[in-house]
């Protein structure tokens, strides 16, 4: 037999982590994994066509930025080097009335857009231009032959330079709409933002106010090459708009849609019959019959043919349940007289020791009889109980056991013994190997005791140990103290027995000659 069972499961897999999952959580992985690549495809050829609109945006933005900064530039940086000309020349002669002419023709056609400047002597005295508020300050700002720069938030752009002594100084001064007309790019459609930038201070060339909070745009930032000024633009790009979003849902959703009516179908068709006639099955008992209106209601033929197998294998299930049934009666009667009639074996056992006991023609004759009563005694206890337990299987408890065991060794006990036990035994279930070695040990150590002692008193404890399936059986008694009469007893006649019970309990004895105790663990079933 053990021979078939290997070879039945010769060709077996392990069970996979999928193959542990539900059919239609399967299928549905499956569909979905299959048509995901499709949804997939179709939202990057929409992602696609929105970064062409982008890449096309930033590109023009470049353009614009490269025309407008380029435009900002020549022009300041114009103004700026006519400007250092005349400092130059009103440095060397501060009389020099054509430099100072020069200047104000290069600012002619810019005055007439509000741009204005400065050239200044020694101790800030003006010596050509017209003076305007802040001049001076950014003029004195300039080192060597670097330009200096001052945005003023709203209203325009100081610049400022210094003469090579440092003793002449000018500003010019460019009003935000100059250079907002300055900065814009010829042929360029777009709504666009352009903001001059210097340091942490920004003057807004051209607005462009946000239409929406998905609003996406494009920047690009430009170095003027004077003063440390950078050019900001910004540009709108693709919005986010409503057919671009159900551009980009609709393959996801077509792909969930898809793989969830392919699952609804096969689950509404094939897997929820499948699940009803499981749970029919699984509710099946001896003796009912599936209804036949059932099968015939199932949608799938495949299933209403294993509907009909099903039918007819509860029918031959009921007919070997009612053979089971009535030979599991028979046999349960035959067990319970078997049983009954150990018992009265064993009672009758006793009941011829105790009568031969009584015909003894010395003392050490009917101790003799009544060592060898107890022994059968201990015997039938555990006999009587495990037939009581017999019929739920769960264990046989040692409590009660015990309890007996202790009533039927004083109730034996010989005449003049003071013979006291105390128990102290938790609800544990043992088998019923284990329950008759302990039994055997009790009376062994009991007897042991009274043998060195009898007057002895004993306590006997059953108690938890360190691991839930063993527990500690101690016998402890002062008459078991080391002692010449308990290594007298141990090597004549209790020695080995009780070596031999402790090697079928599967576990060391342990004596401890101090306090007289001995103590061993066994194995349970666990708790009465």
């Amino acid at each position: 037999m053990a021979t078939t069972a290997d070879d039945s499961r010769v060709g077996a897999t392990t069970p996979t982590f999928m193959m542990r999952w539900p059919t239609g959580a399967k299928l549905l992985v499956i569909l979905s994994i299959a048509l995901l690549p499709l949804a997939i495809i179709a939202v990057f050829a929409t992602l696609r066509i929105t970064q062409i609109a982008d890449t096309e945006a930033r590109a023009g933005l470049r353009v614009a930025a490269a025309e407008s900064s380029r435009a900002i530039a020549i022009e300041l940086i114009g103004d700026m080097t006519a400007l250092r000309a005349a400092v130059d020349a009103l440095e060397a002669d501060p009389g020099d009335t054509p430099s100072c002419a020069r200047v104000q023709g290069v600012f002619a056609q810019q005055a007439f857009n509000g741009a204005r400047f400065a050239v200044f002597g020694p101790k800030g005295r003006l010596l050509c231009g017209s003076s305007f508020p802040g001049a001076l300050e950014v003029a004195r700002t300039a080192r060597d032959a670097a330009v200096a720069a001052q945005i003023l938030p709203q209203r325009g752009l100081l610049l400022g330079v210094v003469g090579r002594s440092g003793q002449v100084t000018a500003a010019a001064y460019f009003p935000t709409d100059f250079l907002a007309e300055l900065s814009r790019p010829s042929g360029f459609t777009p709504a666009y933002a352009a903001t001059l930038i210097h340091g942490a201070n920004e003057l807004v060339l051209q607005s462009l106010a946000r239409e929406n909070a998905f609003e996406r745009r494009e920047n690009n930032l430009t170095d003027l090459g004077i003063g440390d000024l950078k050019l900001a633009m910004e540009v709108r790009t693709a919005p986010i708009t409503s057919p671009l979003v159900i551009a980009l849902l609709l393959p996801l959703v077509m792909w969930a849609a898809a793989a969830g009516i392919a699952w609804f179908v096969v689950d509404r068709l094939l897997i929820r019959p499948m699940r009803q006639l499981r749970a029919r099955v699984a509710a099946f008992t001896p003796g009912e019959e599936t209804d036949s209106q059932v099968i015939r209601a199932l949608p799938a033929q495949e299933l209403r043919e294993l509907g009909d197998t099903f039918r007819a294998l509860t029918r031959t299930v009921a007919i070997h349940e009612a053979g089971l049934a009535e030979g599991l009666v028979r046999q349960t009667k035959l067990t319970r007289e078997v049983h009954h009639r150990v018992k009265n074996n064993l009672q009758v056992i006793s009941s011829l020791i105790n009568f031969h006991a009584r015909g003894a023609k010395s003392p050490e004759a009917s101790q003799a009889y009544a060592s060898i009563q107890r022994r059968v005694d201990a015997l039938a206890v555990v006999h009587r109980n495990h037939y009581a337990e017999m019929e739920e299987n769960r264990g046989l408890s040692l409590r009660p056991m015990l309890g007996e065991l202790a009533s039927n060794i004083r109730a034996t006990a010989a005449e003049g013994t003071q013979l006291r036990i105390q128990l102290d035994i938790d609800p544990y279930l043992v088998t019923q190997d284990v329950a008759v070695a302990v039994a055997f040990l009790a009376t062994e150590l009991i007897e042991l005791a009274v043998t060195c002692d009898p007057a002895a008193q004993l306590r006997v404890s059953v108690k938890e140990a360190a691991t839930p399936d063993r527990a500690t059986l101690r016998v402890s008694s002062r008459a078991l103290i080391e002692s010449p009469e308990l290594r007298d007893g141990l090597a004549t006649r209790f020695g080995r027995v009780i070596e031999g019970l402790s090697r079928q309990l599967r576990a060391p004895l342990h004596h401890d000659p101090l306090a007289g105790a001995y103590e061993i663990s066994i194995a349970v079933l666990g708790r009465d």
